[in-house]
């Protein structure tokens, strides 16, 4: 795949479970473009007023369009917006918790502000959630880190975003593997007896992850680690990229204009 980005020295690649590989004007581009427009994209979203409907109706649609220039299936994002549900369920539970007036919704009276909370909430919450995995299905993870350290992110952070993403799989590894030998002892979670045992679990995972943590360190620190890893190459973006990364949070910016000039 043609890429003009940038690679911090991170080692081996290693695949994530939201990248959808692919060939389309959006895999294309650099990250930091891409990072900018979701951030200004979210922005316009959550400032859109939540009294309007039309306004996110129009969000939505040109964050489909840009979905459909990507080529990832609507399929493989829906999927993976399971990771919104907690969102849903306290959105529904809000016209029930809240206070103020209470508007009567068939046998049920809810509170008007948790139900314009609610709407808000599930809104603002899907739109940025979508176009957050579209980042994701488009971009490699260490692509994103590379973005982030172009734009200025400090080092610390970009360095523990790196570290995350490369050991991730790694630790879930050996929890596997400490999930499997507790099942060849024939261990099973049917209780809460089984609590202290699973607690001893994450407990053992959390020093190896620990000790791993000082050993790799102590590694770097060996090699003449400063501080800042080194940058194998230099960050760049075309106009024409920055102009195609800014479309969809320039339609999401008039639209939010649009929306307070008519409320």
């Amino acid at each position: 795949m043609s890429r003009s980005t940038s690679r911090t020295d991170m080692g081996a690649s290693h695949g994530h479970a939201l990248h959808y590989h692919g060939h389309s004007p959006i895999h294309r581009l650099p990250a930091h473009p891409k990072i900018v427009a979701l951030l200004v994209f979210v922005l316009a979203v959550v400032a859109t007023p939540r009294e309007m409907f039309w306004p996110y109706a129009a969000h939505l649609l040109a964050l489909l369009a840009a979905v459909r220039l990507s080529r990832v299936p609507f399929s493989y994002l829906g999927k993976r917006l399971v990771i919104e549900v907690p969102f849903v369920v306290f959105a529904l539970l809000m016209p029930f918790v809240a206070t103020g007036p209470r508007v009567a919704v068939g046998p049920l009276h809810l509170s008007q502000a948790g139900l314009w909370g609610a709407w808000a909430l599930l809104a603002k919450g899907t739109l940025g959630v979508l176009a957050s995995l579209l980042l994701a299905a488009t971009t490699e993870p260490r692509d994103v880190i590379a973005g982030f350290e172009r734009l200025r992110l400090p080092q610390p952070l970009v360095q523990i975003m790196g570290f995350m993403i490369r050991y991730l799989q790694v630790v879930a590894g050996e929890l596997s593997r400490m999930r499997i030998a507790r099942a060849s002892r024939g261990f099973q979670a049917r209780s809460v007896r089984q609590w202290p045992t699973l607690g001893a679990t994450l407990g053992v995972l959390f020093i190896r992850s620990y000790e791993r943590g000082e050993r790799v360190h102590l590694a770097m620190l060996s090699r003449g680690y400063t501080g800042r890893l080194p940058t194998l190459h230099v960050l760049t973006a075309t106009p024409a990229q920055w102009a195609l990364s800014g479309i969809l949070p320039l339609v999401a910016v008039g639209v939010c204009l649009a929306g307070v000039v008519a409320r």
